[in-house]
Parts: C-alpha cells; structure tokens; sequence
C-alpha cells in the first residue's frame, strides 16, 4: 500500500518566514507599531483588487461590521442561507435586526436565489450570501434580485479566499463582503477582513469599531464625523499585529499554493466522477469559477442512487478502509431549526429575539425542505498534489460506491448518528 506523505492534509504552511515576521514585529521598540497591519492592509486591498479594505479582529466582526455598514437596524430583516456556520447571521441581534432564513440549491448547498426573492419583504436590508465551502455563490442571480427591491448584498467569503466567480474574484462582486482568515484558505491565526468599493459603506464600517482610525484622515462623511474618536459600535476589533504578520508571509504564497489545491482536488473528483451518487462539489470546469482554497471540501450524497442506503452507513463503510480522519457524514443542521432563532429572549425582553411583534412565527422544521433533506460528506482535504496518495483514497471512495448492496442489510439510517456542535458525525 502506497504510504501518503506526511504532510498531504497540513494547513496552514507554517516556518521560518512566518516565524521570523513575528519576532521581527515583537521585537519592535512599540509593540503595537502601527505599520504591520496597515501594510497587510495595503497588500491583501492590492490582492483582491476593491477599493477600500479594513482588516478586523475576526470573521465574526467582519459581518457585523458589514451589516451595519449597510444600515441593518431595528426591525430591520436580513435574510441568510439555512446552511451556513452561525458567524453569517447572529450579528444581526446585536444589531436589533432579525434573521430570515432563505433555502438553498440540493448541488451547490448555496442559497438559491428565487427563494431569496420569495422571502423579501418591505423590511429587508440585506442579503448575506456565503460561498460555503469555497463553491461561488451565483452572485447575478442574486445581485439581479437585490436591484430590484433596492437591498444590499454582503457576501459573506470566508470559506472562499481566492475562488473565483465567472473569472472574477470572490469578495468583489455584492455591496460589501467580510472575510474570516481563522482555520480558513488564507489563515492567519486570528483575524478578519472587509472589503468595498463604496466610500460610504467604507466609512461606516471604520466608525463601528476602529476609534483610532474614525477621524478625518479615513472618513470623507460630514455627518459621521460629528462622532469621531469614539467607536459607533462601543467596540474595537481591530486587528492584531501577529496575526498580520503571519499575513503578510501567507499571501506572498497564496495563490501558488491553491493551484496546487486546486489541482490535488480536481484530480480526486475526476477519478469518481463517473458515480452518480456521490456529486463533486464543484462548480463545472468550463464556467470560469474555482473552489479557491477548497476550505473543508465535501461530496453530496444522493441516496436514490444508492436505493436508499444512509450517508451515515456510507461513511461507516469508508471508514472501514483505513480513511475514518477524513471521511465524516455531514447532516447540516439547518439554523432555522435551532431554538436560538426560534424561541431564545436574548434581551429578557418578554419576547423571543428572533421575531417581531405583530411578524410571522419563527421558520421552522419543513419550512426549508431542501436544507433539510441535503446529506454531504467530507472528503480527504488534500492540501498537497500527490497522485499515488490521492488515487489510494479516490480508489476506497470508488470500493465503496460499487459495492453499496452489500451494505443495504443493518442500516440504521442517518437518524442513528449524533451529531457535534458543527453539525459533524
């Protein structure tokens, strides 16, 4: 058996460069040297190619700080995928905003853009869209329909750092996009990043959280710096300076290594993509959009093509073959289903958080059937271009698909597997 090499699934890319940025940043006469991040800044602004871009504290601030940017509000509706991680959407309570929960697409597990339409209302600020897992949102679908109720769009690319959208890079093409760079493509410890081509939306989001920056110098509006020096959103979340950094090091090599990604992942899936149950989850390779870093990279699983058999006995079976650390079942939990959107009273104020006076009840079980009915797996993350390795694993993949029968008798189902806190098996 071909043994794999031992750095196959290691991210990040960890050594000496990095660890030489940060002692050269410790080693600073002022700690906080107030040059690390904004170079970080400049660079990752020259990268993406938009024309304002804030560093942030992490991904999580980086969509409040988009939200508000965008004037989300009190009683104001922001609507989000069901399939997302919860960092897309909670901001919105801080805000005094609720959550609205749109479906998604059974293929790409993205939202799906005429059930977006469909939950517009005339308090609707913003759409977030997530480009989960690094797969691009069909961002002119979803743009078309932002144009037409006048709502803004925040793209939501921390999975997609480098995916590329019709040959445009993620994270420039809504009103304003926020990134996570913890454990994600680009990963940098902790930390975050906005970006916008909006001077106004710009601004906003420097005045939420950034005192030191909020003044003349950063901010053309005259009506907010009626407020400078002081943080609208009585916070900071301002980047660390480590953390840039190791940022700087990582985006010097980004792009080289995500071909390398890229080309690791492709070659997987081409080996099984002639099974018509276990579905790449990739964009098609003739459409101009890439999976950038391939953040988590899953496989979604049809059981009508495998007479029923549970993902979970699937992945019992995969696991069998000696590939357990990268093979789990994935039964996303859809958000709307979680009681912190249906019933919790963040507030204590005698109401649930999640709904209005006077509005609908909370979304619930069978209110989104397709998030609810979609079953994914992972895949190995392959972050290395071996070929024996990774035909070794496309090969225990393929073993398995061929001989489902033989699994059909003991199934317990999917219902038989409990799930993490991520929604993992």
């Amino acid at each position: 058996m071909t043994t794999p090499r031992e750095d196959l699934f290691d991210w990040p890319i960890l050594g000496p460069e990095e660890e030489a940025a940060v002692l050269a940043t410790m080693r600073k006469p002022s700690y906080l040297d107030f040059q690390t991040v904004p170079a970080f800044e400049s660079e990752l602004r020259d990268w993406l190619g938009t024309d304002y871009l804030i560093t942030e504290s992490s991904g999580t601030h980086a969509v409040l700080g988009a939200m508000f940017a965008c004037g989300v509000g009190e009683g104001d509706e922001v609507i989000v995928p069901a399939s997302t991680y919860w960092a897309s959407c909670v901001q919105a309570f801080t805000l005094r905003a609720k959550v609205v929960f749109a479906d998604i697409d059974p293929l790409t597990m993205n939202l799906d853009p005429a059930d977006v339409e469909r939950k517009i209302t005339d308090r609707t600020k913003a759409i977030v869209v997530v480009h989960l897992l690094g797969y691009p949102v069909d961002m002119d679908a979803v743009n078309a329909v932002a144009r037409r109720h006048g709502v803004k769009v925040i793209e939501d690319a921390s999975h997609a750092h480098g995916s590329l959208y019709r040959g445009r890079l993620v994270g420039t093409l809504g009103d304003i996009a926020a990134f996570s760079m913890c454990g994600k493509p680009l990963s940098i410890g902790e930390g975050g990043m906005i970006a916008t081509n909006d001077p106004e939306l710009h601004d906003r989001a420097l005045a939420w959280g950034h005192n030191f920056r909020f003044h003349a110098g950063e901010v053309k509006s005259p009506e907010l710096l009626r407020y400078a020096g002081l943080p609208l959103g009585g916070v900071t979340s301002r980047m660390h300076n480590l953390s840039a950094a190791i940022g700087r090091v990582q985006l010097r090599h980004f792009d080289e290594r995500i071909q390398e990604i890229d080309r690791a992942m492709n070659h997987f899936w081409d080996l099984l993509a002639d099974i018509p149950g276990l579905v790449s989850h990739r964009p098609p390779k003739d459409s101009g959009s890439t999976m950038g870093g391939w953040y988590n990279p899953h496989g979604v699983y049809l059981q009508e093509h495998f007479e029923g058999l549970s993902v979970a006995r699937f992945v019992e079976a995969i696991r069998a073959e000696g590939y357990h650390s990268w093979t789990r079942i994935c039964i996303r939990e859809p958000l709307h289903t979680h009681e912190l959107f249906r019933s919790a009273d963040v507030y204590n104020e005698g109401a649930p958080t999640n709904s209005r006076r006077g509005a609908v009840p909370p979304q619930g079980r069978g209110d989104l059937p397709v998030a609810e009915s979609v079953r994914a797996l992972t895949v190995p993350p392959f972050r290395r271009f071996d070929r024996d390795a990774i035909e070794m694993y496309a090969a225990a993949f393929r073993k398995v698909a061929d001989n489902y029968k033989e699994l059909l008798p003991g199934d317990r189902g999917d219902e038989s597997v409990v799930l993490d806190e991520r929604g993992n098996g």
